[in-house]
């Protein structure tokens, strides 16, 4: 995603919730954080026992169950598509006081001041949020090694590979007309691209497509715009006759990272006339 400038009147929030942290930690706090583990609540940190984790978004609150992980909490709500928006709680900054570990993205600048302003002693761990299954493979990888939960995130590696493998394989089988159909994508879509075996022949964003960009982009003649569902300018390609399909990056409550490929492929293949 697209970097982005914080405001100061974020950071200055994030300094004055901690004021009313030692509050919010001693009431327990009512938090809508969601997460696989139980939300901002302390978990054994002696050697051998497993991590404490808060993520910032279910992107990489995904990543971290991957990995191994079963105490997660996610600070920023699923319904908030643009992080960097959301103002933190005091519930949040308590999480944060209790983790081992804080995951963010370099998009989101603020990770630090919440972890200053909570005085957490939490490893900040800074995330590649890439779909792509040989990226996301290896960073899961990363995250296990750092979590003491290497084989957890062995066997998750493996179900991502059998996983991509399958759906590849039925989408390749509804490819119209069997040939491998030409896309452009929206730069942090390039991975939805590769699970379908298409032919990219284009890509544009994260800023909005200039005239200039809509002239070559239409000329390549695409029978698909693979757009960014979180960041979305509209139709891309408005006189091209190519059909849009938005692809989400971000999962669900559940933290599943797998179900993020299995909806881009029904999404894919709904575009290309299969079932």
């Amino acid at each position: 995603m697209a970097r982005t400038r914080v405001r100061t009147a974020r950071i200055v929030s994030l300094l004055a919730l901690s004021a009313v942290l030692p509050l919010a930690t001693g009431c327990g706090g009512d938090s809508s954080s969601s997460g696989t583990g139980s939300s901002g609540a302390a978990g054994p940190k002696a050697g051998g026992d497993k991590p404490v984790v808060v993520a910032t978004t279910t992107w990489e609150g995904a990543f971290a169950k991957a990995a191994g992980a079963e105490d997660v909490t996610v600070i920023v709500p699923q319904s908030v598509h643009h992080a960097p928006d959301y103002d933190p709680k005091p519930s949040d900054l308590a999480a944060v006081a209790k983790a081992d570990f804080v995951l963010y993205a370099p998009f989101e600048p603020y990770a630090a001041k919440i972890k200053e302003a909570a005085g957490s002693k939490a490893k900040l761990v800074e995330v590649n949020l890439d779909n792509d299954p040989v990226k996301a493979g290896a960073e899961v990888a990363r995250l296990g090694d750092l979590f003491g939960t290497k084989d957890a995130a062995s066997r998750w590696k493996a179900g991502l590979d059998t996983e991509v493998t399958k759906l590849n394989g039925e989408l390749k089988s509804a490819w119209p007309g069997g040939k491998s159909p030409a896309v452009v994508s929206q730069v942090f879509t390039a991975w939805a691209a590769g699970l379908a075996g298409a032919t990219t022949v284009g890509t544009y964003g994260p800023e909005p497509v200039t005239p200039a960009q809509l002239a070559t982009l239409s000329a390549e003649k695409p029978a698909y715009v693979l757009d960014n569902a979180h960041m979305s300018t509209g139709t891309v390609l408005p006189d091209a006759g190519a059909k849009q399909v938005k692809i989400v990056n971000y999962p669900g409550e559940d933290l599943d990272l797998l179900a993020v490929y299995r909806n881009a492929a029904a999404e894919l293949k709904k575009a290309m006339g299969g079932s």
